[in-house]
């Protein structure tokens, strides 16, 4: 297997990225999941969910930039392009905290791989100029809901100009995508360490710092492998209550007082493909 030869910033060979999911649902609709088990009859629009939902831009998101920056980590933000419409000051908020914030579509019902190009393409600039309005920053990067792309995703984001992609799971480490528009960075969501997993199927939030740690004792045991990214991927509405949001600190913590690992953002990581790569501008 062939191995990378490069190393992360500081020479560092571990990665650690704090992605935060701040999401939202078109008006009109709902979480598919929720805390709450028993099914609606069909054709009800689910209060509750949409409830359960609205905590995270309504104090996880603040609660969770709290927990990250007592340790100087900063994350990348998947922010719903519908928060820049209802909530523009969280947005505004977590990009002068020094958050990265990328795009993660409309909302978490508009899926790219369901819309026609002219819809997709209409999309993205709807989202990048929302965003772009509320956080007073560039926007670079995308995730679509549910990591789910269209076909021509990747070729659209870098005809808007956009440097990163995260809508795979094919590697473990970055890498350059040549379009027909443009060379983009694929960043591959690694998904070891993930709060969903605690709402899907009851784990405890400990589960998700023991798997962290796991994570970090692998990759430290193991330095011929070259380098490592681990993505920690935090629901504002799920891991940024009181419970969850302990134990992320605990995670920035415990990557923080680790000698090997970087902690950095999505953004960093495609400038620094594309500086290896030469492939693009400043």
């Amino acid at each position: 297997m062939e191995r990378a030869d490069w190393l992360w910033p500081g020479g560092r060979r571990i990665a650690v990225v704090f992605n935060i999911c701040l999401e939202a649902w078109s008006d009109g609709k709902a979480p598919g999941i929720s805390p709450m088990g028993n099914p609606l009859p069909a054709g009800l629009l689910d209060s509750m969910a949409i409830s359960w939902a609205e905590y995270g831009p309504k104090r996880g998101m603040g609660r969770l930039m709290e927990a990250l920056g007592r340790y100087g980590a900063r994350s990348t933000v998947l922010a719903n392009a519908v928060i820049a419409e209802r909530r523009p000051e969280v947005i505004r908020a977590a990009a002068e905290a020094g958050h990265e914030i990328a795009s993660h579509s409309y909302a978490m019902d508009v899926i790219p791989l369901m819309l026609d190009e002219a819809q997709e393409r209409a999309n993205i600039r709807r989202c990048t100029d929302l965003l772009e309005q509320a956080s007073g920053r560039r926007v670079t990067g995308w995730l679509s809901p549910r990591a789910t792309s269209g076909m021509n995703s990747a070729r659209l984001l870098a005809e808007a100009g956009y440097r990163w992609i995260g809508d795979t799971l094919d590697d473990d480490l970055p890498y350059l995508t040549r379009t027909a528009a443009g060379p983009i960075v694929t960043i591959p969501l690694v998904t070891d360490v993930n709060d969903m997993p605690f709402m899907k199927y009851g784990n405890p939030p400990a589960l998700m710092l023991e798997s962290f740690r796991e994570n970090i004792e692998i990759a430290l045991a193991r330095p011929g492998d070259g380098p490592r990214l681990i993505d920690v991927t935090i629901h504002a509405h799920i891991f940024g209550r009181p419970r969850g949001a302990w134990y992320v600190e605990r995670i920035a913590e415990l990557a923080a007082r680790t000698p090997e690992v970087w902690i950095g953002t999505r953004g960093e990581i495609a400038e620094g493909v594309l500086a290896r790569e030469g492939a693009m501008g400043g």
